[in-house]
């Protein structure tokens, strides 16, 4: 019989707590705080992120109904609604941030050598957004229409292991484009986009700076043909091209050649064409990374569907802000810990296993590998249809 820690100790030992303590140390999260530390709101909000907690009073009751289990999750502060609320409200936001992204880095290490379905030794990103709409009445900061308001999270994802290595939270009416100013171009790597991100001036600068993109062409592009590459039609592709861009704006904007390549999906029977700036690789590899982009989508709906980021629970900037870090951080520490175990399971199976067993004095790769409880949960998964990442 299993006599050690619960399993939400169990995680918390995968948390990197040294890091946690510097991110706190540069905002001065824990200044005049005398009881409830940011250790222990982040505890919290990652409990209601695993537990599925809907709000602030349903986070603290059930805490509560386990008080005395309360010290050995590493809960040390005295847990109360208007305490976690107040935190929520004035703890700055950029605290579990820094601290997502140490847990970031320390994902991708990890699944730094995993193949995502396209044989490729460089690093490969999706970028897109996703719109988490808000009742404007309540959020008034978080700015997207007249009557509408809303929050984009723009994230920069990494197909090896799906980790999100950018996240930048901004009010709706950002337009997505703008992430391209203060993205980091890492020389040698590939960054796949749709037609959103179109603008030749920071594609460009993108090209300057040694990185590749792979990008759906607008429908009313201008260009003149220099050259057309042989091309093997079996595969999907109708034609390989290198162009120079005729508009006084964009041959300004974009003065050096690029590459159209025109691809039908043979299932689909759709036509697509991609620009890029790379020369080197196949055209159905360029449309094959164009498709690899669907991950990001997968990664959207993965989180709104299974971690707390469509109810909040507060409504400023702030507490907004926090709590989608805190999901971000819950979901990299669940794939941390997977791929630490080596457990042959999705993440959505994992997640729902951990869920109903946080209290449970059981070894976390014990409960995972009980065919049983696993087949059980899968076999349910599958009856629902529900998505597996």
């Amino acid at each position: 019989m299993y006599t050690g820690k619960t399993i939400f100790a169990q995680l918390l030992e995968h948390l990197p707590l040294h890091q946690f303590r510097l991110c706190v140390k540069r905002y001065n999260g824990n200044y005049k705080v005398q009881s409830f530390s940011c250790l222990d709101q982040y505890l919290c909000l990652f409990f209601a992120q695993l537990t599925y907690r809907e709000s602030l009073r349903d986070i603290t009751t059930c805490l509560l109904g386990m008080q005395n289990k309360l010290y050995h999750m590493g809960i040390r502060g005295k847990i109360a609604r208007s305490t976690l609320a107040y935190a929520n409200e004035t703890r700055d936001w950029r605290i579990y941030q820094d601290f997502a992204h140490v847990l970031i880095n320390h994902a991708r290490e990890l699944y730094s050598k995993d193949t995502f379905g396209v044989s490729l030794q460089e690093t490969v990103y999706a970028l897109d957004s996703t719109t988490i709409d808000l009742c404007l009445a309540l959020f008034p900061w978080a700015k997207f229409r007249t009557y509408k308001g809303a929050v984009k999270m723009h994230t920069l994802l990494d197909l090896r292991g799906n980790i999100p290595s950018f996240v930048a939270i901004t009010d709706g009416k950002v337009h997505d484009v703008n992430m391209l100013d203060v993205l980091i171009i890492e020389p040698g790597s590939f960054y796949i986009m749709d037609r959103g991100y179109i603008d030749f001036e920071r594609l460009y600068f993108m090209h300057q700076a040694q990185g590749f993109f792979v990008i759906r062409a607008k429908s009313n592009l201008s260009f003149k043909r220099r050259y057309s590459h042989p091309v093997d039609k079996s595969t999907g592709v109708r034609c390989d091209q290198t162009i120079m861009l005729v508009t006084v704006k964009s041959a300004k904007e974009y003065p050096d050649k690029m590459r159209r390549i025109k691809y039908v999906d043979q299932q689909t029977g759709k036509s697509y064409v991609f620009l890029t700036n790379n020369f080197e690789l196949a055209p159905k590899v360029i449309a094959d990374l164009y498709k690899s982009r669907w991950q990001i989508e997968l990664f959207f709906k993965w989180i709104k569907q299974h971690l707390r980021i469509k109810a909040f629970y507060g409504t400023s900037e702030n507490a907004v802000k926090t709590q989608i870090w805190t999901a971000i951080s819950a979901y990299v520490l669940i794939a941390l810990v997977k791929k630490r175990m080596n457990l042959d399971i999705t993440l959505y199976t994992f997640l729902q296993i951990l869920s109903v067993s946080v209290f449970e004095k059981v070894d976390i790769k014990q409960l995972v590998t009980n065919s049983a409880c696993t087949n059980e949960i899968t076999y349910t998964c599958n009856q629902l249809n529900l998505f597996e990442l």
